[in-house]
This record gives structure tokens, C-alpha cells and sequence, in this order.
């Protein structure tokens, strides 16, 4: 199943229109795939990847060979650039998925690339697309090896995880990486207009309310696949509504003869009153898709959440601050919301890294470094299944005893950076690896700590102008209170040497 442009992870196979990229000629393909861009001048969004003279435009327009590696999120356009490659330029397509092929069939496409090429002038060079790369093994990606090298095969391949990671060195270094950033709501927003209007798509038999375009860009979280998907069913809904809607027109103004009292050709007065309340109102021509069709169809309530507002900085700040509060039934219920609202999983794990330092510190040191992994994982996995990591480090860092003592140091030292207590470095901790530097006094009286069986010795480390005082008050809480007692036996002896 290829991933791309419009990947909507979680949704079964048969809803999700994958299979090979000649389907999207086929009208009974799913809207996503038959909305794919046909050229570069298409595409929507990586605008930095489509500049004039860059690897991407050679590569299609220059028809110049060159292997690619396409890394990004699921729904930013990887198996729409290997799409854009297969039609325009003029040689032979052929397209792996990394789920199902294994190294005979790559070594297959590149034996018959080869053959091709030393038929002589006039044989058409190949295009290998392979989707998921990263779910190859070590020995099917060396595979790979030989055709990039010699350049018997274009490769175009296209990773959702982190290709430093998941993609062998030697194919690393030998394909051009290009990295696809997510779709803003912007983007995802012309893209739904074009399926709103253009042949392919719904051409133009839909309108699509306000309050349903916002929830639906929510939703959609960049990834283009998943707001179309999204539309395709909230249109099915909106069909069936206005179909019975117009039978109802017709029933009331042609009664049927042998309908029985109470009952119209389009069914019952109370069926069909329920699709148009109004019974005055005149049947638009086109079908609305509102936010009632559009929740109905994709089975997800709408969350009073706006991205770009002030619930979007409300919410974040009160999961923060259920977090600092060690209430972590609250926690989970912000965290929600900001998922379901299509918060950028990014942000949410920029913020709670943050708070691993910031309100738990040296409470709980391993704090910072389950918050960072729950980031890299958000990074590698993606939405929906990256939900579970935040959720994971949203309760660690709710339940791990606080100290803010950490942002309190740090801060306090810039204070007085600020203020202009900055003097000069004791000339025994100066640099003395160079020529005449003990001659002027550097590093000529320095102790070094590792020769003290306590490890520590007692000199003066800091400036005249803030030697002595105290930054760092850790509390008593968590694994706190171990280190509070290690800094009073340390400073005691740093400063034995004033008594």
C-alpha cells in the first residue's frame, strides 16, 4: 500500500486507495488518488523543494538522471512526486512497496534496467519508485546498490521515518535527500477547493460550509490524503441528504395518486421533513456539506478548538500547568483535545520537553530524557500511533515529583550576567596550552580536582564579583533531596578555603 500525499494512517486498506500510481485514471479510484497533482506546477506546498534550477525540476523538467530519497510526513507529497517523475518525463516507471517486494524483485527491475540500457540509443531509462524504503532490510537495500551506482535505475524512494536511521549509509550517500515539510492549513485548504471543483474530484456539486472547511483542516492535521478522504466521505453523506431532499420537493409538488395517507413517493412526510426542515425552503442546486454531515461521516465530534487562537495557547498553557500540578487525569484530558483538535504533534513534545526541565528538573532527572524520546518518536512514527509516546510521557512527567529549581539557577544567573557582574576568570582556571601562558600566571595554580580523594578541592571557581553565591536551592523532593545534600558538602568544601 503506497504512502504519500495523501496517507491517512489508521484507515482500512480499501478506503485508502493505494495500489499503483496508474490508478488515478481510473474513476472509480478514491478521491485522493484521482486528485493527485499531474506536474510540478500542481503540487501544493514544499515550495522550497521547487524553486527554478532545483534537484527536483531537473530532475523532472531537465529529465536529468538522479536517485532520490523523499523524507516526510505521511500526506506532504512523496508518491506524488514519484507520480509527477512517471508522467513527465519519458522514461519506464516501475514502482516497488517495500511492504511486499523483496530482493529478487528489486533485482529484477534492475537486471531488466540494465538490459534496456545496453540496447543502445533510443532505449528508455527506468524509474524505480519504491514506497516505505525504510521497511527494507539491510541486505534488500544493498540490493539497491548496484543500479544507483552505475545509474542502471532513476531511484526515487520515500520514507516517513528519519533515513539517517533507517536507510543504509552506502544509499544514503548515493541518492539526493529531499525533505518534505507538513501541508499547512492553507495548502490543505486550496487542495480541498480543487477537489471541490475540478472533474476529477467532485466537480462541483458540493459546498462545503465554513464551520465543516475549519473541523475538516483540524482534523487533517498537513496530511493532504487524510482531508480528502475526510471530504470523499462527508460528500457521500451530503449526496444522500440532498437526493432526499429533492424527492421530497418533487413528493410535495407532484403527489403521488395512489400514495397512502401520510406517505409520499419519497417515503414518509416525517422521513423526509427530517432532510429539509424548512418545507418552504427552495432545494439548492448543490449539496452542502456542513459540520453535522461532515462529523457524521468520519464518526469524530468537533472540538472548540481553533489552532490559531487563543484556545490554541489556553490549552496548551493548561496542560502545562496540569502537569506542574501532579494532576494527571487532567493532563491526559488537555492532551486530548490538543490531538483531536490536529494540534502539530511537534509542538505538543516541544512543550512537554520543556517542562521536563523547567517544572521537574533534578526532581526526576530521567524526566528530560523520556520527553525527548517521546519527541524523537513523534518524529520517527507520526500521527495517530505517536499519540500513544505523548501519552506515555504526559504521565511520567505529571506524576514525577517538581522542582523548578533548574529555571530558577539558570535565570538568576542571567540576571546578574545582565546587571554586569561578569568579572574576569581566575587566572589559575585561564587557558595555559600555549606558549608563555604560565610566564603571565594561567592555570599556574590550578588544582586538579581528580587528584583530591573527595574529587573535589577547595578553589575558587567563579568570578570575585559572584563568588559565594548560591543559584542552584535544590528542594527536598524526589531524587532532589540526594542532590541537595551533595552541593552543601561540595560548597563546604569549596569555601573552606576562605575560613
Amino acid at each position: 500500500m503506497s504512502e504519500g500525499l495523501f496517507d491517512l494512517p489508521g484507515v482500512p486498506a480499501p478506503a485508502r486507495g493505494g495500489g499503483s500510481l496508474a490508478d488515478a485514471d481510473h474513476t472509480a479510484a478514491p478521491l485522493a488518488v484521482r486528485m493527485r497533482p499531474r506536474s510540478l506546477d500542481e503540487l501544493v506546498g514544499q515550495q522550497h523543494l521547487l524553486a527554478p534550477g532545483s534537484p527536483l525540476r531537473r530532475l523532472v523538467e531537465g529529465d536529468q538522471p538522479m536517485s532520490l530519497l523523499l523524507w516526510g510526513p505521511p500526506g506532504t507529497g512523496k508518491t506524488t512526486i514519484a507520480a509527477v517523475v512517471s508522467h513527465q518525463t519519458d522514461r519506464k516507471f516501475v514502482e516497488l512497496s517495500a511492504v511486499t517486494a523483496g530482493v529478487k524483485d528489486v533485482r529484477q527491475v534492475i537486471d531488466g534496467a540494465r538490459r534496456d540500457l545496453s540496447r543502445g540509443t533510443g532505449t528508455v531509462e527506468t524509474v524505480l519508485f519504491i514506497d516505505e524504503v525504510h521497511r527494507f532490510t539491510k541486505a534488500q537495500q544493498d540490493a539497491l546498490l548496484p543500479g544507483v551506482e552505475n545509474r542502471w535505475v532513476t531511484l526515487v524512494a520515500a520514507t516517513t521515518e528519519n533515513p539517517f536511521f533507517s536507510v543504509i549509509s552506502p544509499l544514503l550517500s548515493r541518492s539526493l535527500l529531499l525533505t518534505l515539510e507538513s501541508l499547512t492549513d492553507d495548502d490543505i485548504s486550496l487542495l480541498l477547493d480543487r477537489a471541490l471543483s475540478d472533474e476529477r474530484g467532485l466537480n462541483g456539486d458540493f459546498e462545503l460550509a465554513q464551520d465543516a472547511r475549519d473541523h475538516l483542516l483540524r482534523m487533517a492535521g498537513g496530511d493532504a490524503r487524510r482531508a480528502l478522504t475526510y471530504l470523499e466521505a462527508a460528500a457521500g453523506g451530503a449526496r444522500a441528504k440532498h437526493e432526499q431532499a429533492v424527492k421530497y420537493e418533487q413528493a410535495t409538488d407532484h403527489p403521488s395518486e395512489s400514495a397512502d395517507e401520510g406517505e409520499t413517493a419519497g417515503g414518509t412526510s416525517a422521513q423526509i421533513s427530517s432532510a429539509r426542515p424548512d418545507d418552504r425552503a427552495e432545494v439548492p442546486a448543490r449539496a452542502l456539506i456542513d459540520l453535522v454531515t461532515l462529523e457524521t461521516a468520519v464518526d469524530r465530534a468537533a472540538v472548540r478548538y481553533d489552532r490559531a487562537g487563543d484556545q490554541h495557547y489556553d490549552v496548551a498553557s493548561a496542560l502545562i500547568k496540569s502537569i506542574r500540578g501532579s494532576d494527571v487525569d487532567a493532563s491526559m484530558h488537555y492532551l486530548a483535545r490538543m490531538i483531536e483538535a490536529g494540534e502539530d504533534p511537534r509542538f505538543i513534545a516541544r512543550r512537554l520537553v520543556i517542562s521536563a526541565s523547567e517544572d521537574i528538573g533534578m526532581g526526576d532527572p530521567t524526566a528530560l530524557g523520556v520527553a525527548v524520546a517521546a519527541a524523537e518518536a513523534v518524529q520517527l512514527i507520526g500521527m495517530p500511533e505517536a499519540r500513544i509516546n505523548l501519552a506515555q510521557a504526559v504521565v511520567a512527567l505529571a506524576l514525577a515529583p517538581k522542582s523548578n529549581a533548574v529555571i530558577v539557577a539558570v535565570d538568576a544567573a542571567i540576571a546578574d550576567v545582565k546587571a554586569g557582574k561578569v568579572g574576569p576568570v581566575p587566572p589559575h582556571l585561564r587557558d595555559a596550552h600555549y606558549a608563555g601562558a604560565k610566564k603571565i600566571g594561567h592555570g599556574s595554580s590550578y588544582e586538579y580536582s581528580h587528584n583530591d580523594p573527595r574529587g573535589v578541592v577547595p578553589q575558587q571557581y567563579a568570578p570575585d564579583v559572584i563568588d559565594g553565591t548560591d543559584y542552584y536551592t535544590p528542594t527536598r523532593r524526589g531524587g532532589e533531596a540526594a542532590y541537595a545534600d551533595r552541593v552543601a558538602a561540595i560548597r563546604k568544601i569549596l569555601r573552606d578555603r576562605k575560613s
